[in-house]
């Protein structure tokens, strides 16, 4: 057994069935509601488990703004994509609590490449696909990971509220946006149809769940997992990647 088939064996497998895989692919998220009602939920904080997938959807979707919210060289040996939604409560203690220290130790170092994509739980979430389309108007004004980092921290005050936008302009006001910018993007749904295609995008990649990352050439975790678990499988992929690499001739 390899090193990296240890790794996943500590969390379980979760293969995605091609029968399964076809019907997550079948479901077309509708303008009220981006994630298909049957199997959106958030995960469980750490109930984290991996599953094999491709997600070619996923890269048919992806728009002009993904660089926007691409953190991470571009030659990295590792590429992960993140599909969050911003009322998601486990979406906001990975991005809190674990996000910032894959930060500092993967992705500022050159390891991983992180792409942030939307999927926001709708049926569930009331402000979510508000949220996505703000961010995206951030994203679109290149203030994407500042604005991300506010819609977490101030979570608990914008996502029960019956109208947000007020709340969320004087976030762009915080991330330094001018507020007629932001509010021509809003007002006219620039982004909207980004939000809706990306969402479909990760449904028909068999995304059920937020948080959900896809490693690229490994697989999915779902749910929040601690730094223990992303400290594991990264190391892993590192090692076995440098391993790979032909060894330069004197």
């Amino acid at each position: 057994m390899t090193r990296r088939s240890l790794v996943w064996a500590m969390f379980g497998s979760l293969l995605v069935t091609g029968a399964g895989l076809a019907a997550l692919t079948r479901a077309t998220p509708a303008d009220a509601a981006l994630a298909p009602a049957p199997v959106a939920r958030p995960a469980a904080p750490v109930a984290a488990t991996i599953s094999a997938g491709v997600p070619a959807a996923l890269r048919r979707q992806l728009d002009p703004l993904i660089g926007q919210r691409t953190k991470g060289s571009a030659t990295a040996p590792i590429t992960i994509y993140e599909m969050s939604d911003f009322q998601c409560p486990y979406c906001r203690k990975q991005a809190v609590e674990t996000f910032p220290i894959i930060d500092r130790e993967y992705i500022a170092t050159g390891k991983v490449r992180w792409i942030f994509l939307q999927f926001p739980l709708t049926q569930i979430h009331a402000n979510a696909a508000a949220a996505a389309e703000f961010s995206m108007c951030a994203a679109a004004l290149d203030k994407f990971w500042p604005v991300h980092d506010l819609l977490f921290t101030y979570q608990e005050k914008w996502a029960p509220l019956k109208d947000p936008a007020p709340f969320l302009i004087t976030l762009a006001d915080s991330a330094g946006i001018p507020r007629s910018d932001m509010t021509s993007c809003l007002t006219n749904h620039e982004t909207r149809s980004r939000v809706e295609s990306e969402a479909q995008g990760a449904a028909q990649s068999g995304v059920q769940s937020t948080p959900t990352v896809y490693i690229e050439g490994a697989g999915m975790l779902r749910g929040a997992a601690p730094i223990t678990v992303y400290r594991a499988v990264l190391d892993s992929l590192i090692k076995e990647r440098a391993a790979a690499r032909p060894t330069p001739k004197p």
